[in-house]
């Protein structure tokens, strides 16, 4: 029988605890992943009881709690708190969301498990090094591409053509979607995954664009497209309510179409 052995750094240990501070009456507890990859410990799960009375309703309110009040070296991203940047986005309760949209309340269970978005190298502690995904992103050329003069005022548009854009532009590219694939996880040097293809078929169906064979052309690859297996988790986990899967579908129609 093969015997198959972890690297030394991937156990994840039990880490410190923070008790919550005397005479907290409403206290829940988190367990947040901590790693460093320029340290020599391995990851670890420390344990923080906090005083929910004391921050907001929203995970991210409770992290900005502990980092400022409990535990400084926390490290974490964030920036509008307001589900617009996709900055928070991790793990939460094993569901990829962002931590300024969903209530600490809203997770299932006695605790509150909080890690970065899986199948990602981490930068440090709940942070995700997401160099692949947005050099993927940019790889799809997201602008317009026409060959025709360029008008004085502005591409029109009718008010149909511009209906067939709902549900894709309204994509933060928190990358929720694309770590929670596991066809990204397996092949995410070669597959584009759910974010960038949904935002590859926005601009094939755009009618001021001019490009929609040379963009075909692109995706037209064993891995790029056609490692998506429909399981839906991106449409399950967009904080948006947007629907990956379907516009990979719609590519996959357009591919079929084009050689019929």
């Amino acid at each position: 029988m093969v015997q198959l052995t972890l690297p030394a750094n991937s156990r994840v240990g039990k880490g410190k605890h923070f008790p919550a501070p005397a005479g907290a009456k409403r206290v829940k507890t988190f367990r947040i992943y901590r790693y460093d990859p320029e340290g020599t410990e391995n990851p670890r799960w420390d344990t923080y009881d906090v005083d929910v009375d004391a921050c907001g309703p929203m995970v991210l309110d409770v992290l900005i709690h502990i980092k400022n009040n409990v535990d400084p070296t926390l490290t974490f991203r964030r920036s509008c708190r307001e589900g617009v940047c996709g900055s928070c986005a991790m793990n939460i309760g094993g569901r990829n969301t962002l931590a300024c949209t969903r209530g600490w309340e809203e997770v299932p269970g006695k605790d509150v498990a909080i890690s970065p978005l899986p199948g990602q190298p981490v930068v440090k502690d709940l942070v995700p090094d997401l160099t692949l995904f947005y050099a993927q992103y940019a790889s799809i050329e997201p602008w317009l591409h026409t060959d025709t003069p360029e008008p004085q005022k502005e591409w029109k548009q009718s008010p149909e053509d511009r209906a067939k854009l709902d549900g894709l532009y309204e994509c933060i590219l928190c990358a929720c979607c694309s770590t929670s694939c596991p066809s990204y996880w397996w092949n995410g040097e070669k597959y584009l995954g759910p974010a960038t293809l949904l935002h590859a078929y926005r601009w094939l169906i755009d009618s001021r664009d001019e490009a929609t064979g040379e963009r075909l052309d692109a995706l037209e690859d064993p891995f790029k497209l056609y490692r998506c297996h429909t399981i839906m988790n991106c449409a399950q986990v967009c904080p948006k309510g947007l629907n990956p899967a379907k516009a990979i579908a719609e590519i996959k129609k357009m591919m079929v179409e084009r050689v019929a």
